[in-house]
């Protein structure tokens, strides 16, 4: 490996591993540098206002009497340098913020992938702590034409939510008797059928002369 390709390889090393600390004592050295030029550029200012560009010789051209050459010769000497120092550690803290900030949104978005993942995880936990619902009645028979047949109810299917009863609240058939008298619109109502969790809703109408329903509901042993 060559000299220039194990700087680059090292500093490549140190942008990746840059710390706020460094942004810092790089700021600190920016800070400096600028105080070095202005200091300079005052050096310059003493002798008669004489700038990085004015000619050190008289008209005749002999060296000026009316300033300190040897002062302004090393004051504009510093500058330049001071200057490639100052462009050389700007282009530095600019790759030290990109650094941080390209770290800063990976860590992000890595918190953000294991907080789903951990929500996900959660969710998953909790749905198999409560397992399948759990059906609390059956459908034991059906009559043709009935509000329980046109809902799409069917013989065997497991009742486990029939309006507000559920396997919690649900204590006799009278809870359901109660929920369809006091109906005064659709009842939403979800049984398992062949393993499968259906979602129906039955309007409680009388037909016939046989009740609300037209179906035979029996409790299930818990």
């Amino acid at each position: 490996m060559s000299d220039e390709e194990a700087r680059q390889s090292g500093g490549s090393s140190q942008a990746s591993g840059v710390t706020v600390s460094d942004v810092k004592e790089l700021m600190r050295r920016k800070e400096e540098i600028e105080a070095q030029i202005k200091a300079n550029y005052d050096v310059l200012e003493s002798q008669k206002g004489i700038g990085m560009n004015e000619p050190l010789v008289d008209c005749e051209g002999y060296p000026r009497s009316d300033v300190d050459l040897y002062q302004v010769r090393t004051a504009r000497h510093n500058i330049i340098c001071l200057q490639n120092d100052h462009k050389a550690v700007m282009k530095q803290v600019e790759e030290a913020l990109h650094q941080l900030h390209a770290r800063d949104k990976e860590k992000q978005a890595r918190d953000m992938a294991e907080a789903h993942k951990e929500a996900m995880n959660r969710k998953l936990g909790q749905s198999e702590s409560q397992g399948p619902p759990q059906a609390f009645a059956k459908v034991n028979s059906i009559s043709p034409g009935s509000p329980a047949s046109i809902a799409g109810l069917q013989v065997d299917d497991e009742i486990v939510e029939f309006g507000s009863v559920n396997t919690q609240n649900f204590q006799s058939l009278h809870n359901i008797g109660s929920v369809v008298q006091h109906s005064e619109g659709p009842l939403n109502v979800t049984v398992i059928r062949s393993g499968e969790k259906q979602q129906l809703r039955l309007v409680p109408t009388r037909w016939a002369g046989k009740g609300l329903l037209g179906c035979n509901i029996i409790p299930l042993q818990r």
